[in-house]
């Protein structure tokens, strides 16, 4: 192994986390270990297990019995923590193991202070907003006030970063994602859970009336905000939006897949949400635009890719 860079990727069999993975692996200078539980991840993301500088490893991060060797084993000089319970419909159903994942953020952080670990990067998200004050919602101004325990963890995970800066001098980054959506996305989320109900002529379910309204990213700019942010050291002890700021409703989604799929499927409309489901969402995205330094890929065309993936045609089993 040669690799100058020992990188852990917590959660990385994820949408965000498997792709960061092949970005990071582009370079000969890093060596990236993915540790993920496989319940919510999937190993067809990631890179064959053949790669000379690739390794994975089926761990929980919440057990500290199961992460510590890991970290022992590789003597990381970089972690981005990406490991969470995510989707709505599951964390609503399952709130303590929602809340379990604070476990995970204490395990990562305390492995990651006493080691050779020189920078940690956290996956926050939009959700920790709550129902907006404000549009669009910056990362300063803008009250963190949702509830929901999914948004509660992330706010906490933000909290706990913080700390160890300020008291054990660990640097970080906190990521807030805004709806990233891509090839490798499941059908958790509403991107992929459209667009594959559209190329099987199936109904497309939307909660409520479907004028909420959200942002949707593509993966690959995030994963390029990212990349530059590790490579150049920027958003030291800072935390940056990742989402694009081109509002949309969940309705206006749903007929924009139906249109570029050439799909039949109508659409449904089921009881609204109990809790969790925000009517409004957009980041204030000023960080990111000056970082990227080209405009956002459109949800129109992020959505062609997606159907010309071979990655997620396989994963719907449409391939």
């Amino acid at each position: 192994m040669n690799a100058k860079r020992k990188i852990l990727i917590t959660g990385g069999a994820g949408n965000i986390g498997s792709a960061l993975t092949k970005h990071l692996l582009m370079q000969e200078d890093n060596f990236v270990v993915v540790v993920d539980d496989l319940s919510t991840g999937f190993l067809y993301k990631l890179p064959e297990s053949g790669h000379p500088r690739f390794k994975f490893v089926k761990a929980d991060v919440n057990q500290l019995s199961e992460i510590a060797p890991v970290f022992y084993s590789f003597n990381f000089d970089y972690v981005f923590h990406f490991a969470a319970l995510v989707g709505v419909k599951r964390t609503q159903e399952n709130p303590v193991a929602v809340l379990n994942d604070i476990e995970g953020i204490k395990n990562i952080l305390n492995l990651s202070k006493t080691s050779t670990v020189k920078h940690v990067y956290y996956a926050s998200s939009s959700e920790v907003y709550g129902e907006p004050v404000e549009l669009p919602q910056n990362e300063y101004r803008t009250p963190l006030n949702s509830r929901v325990p999914y948004a509660v963890v992330k706010n906490i995970g933000e909290c706990f970063f913080r700390s160890y800066h300020q008291e054990f001098g660990l640097p970080y980054t906190i990521f807030r994602f805004f709806n990233t959506y891509g090839p490798g996305q499941s059908t958790d989320f509403v991107v992929a859970r459209f667009l594959a109900a559209a190329l099987r002529n199936a109904p497309i379910t939307l909660y409520g009336d479907g004028l909420q309204t959200r942002t949707f990213t593509y993966i690959d700019d995030n994963i390029e905000v990212i990349g530059k942010i590790f490579e150049q050291g920027l958003i030291i002890n800072d935390v940056i939006n990742l989402g694009n700021d081109e509002l949309c409703t969940v309705k206006a989604l749903a007929e924009l897949v139906i249109q570029l799929s050439a799909s039949s499927s109508p659409i449904v409309h089921l009881d609204p949400l109990k809790e969790g489901d925000m009517t409004r969402r957009q980041p204030d995205n000023a960080k990111m635009k000056a970082i990227l330094n080209k405009p956002l890929i459109s949800v129109e065309e992020g959505i062609k890719r997606m159907m010309q993936s071979e990655l997620f045609l396989k994963s719907i089993g449409i391939k």
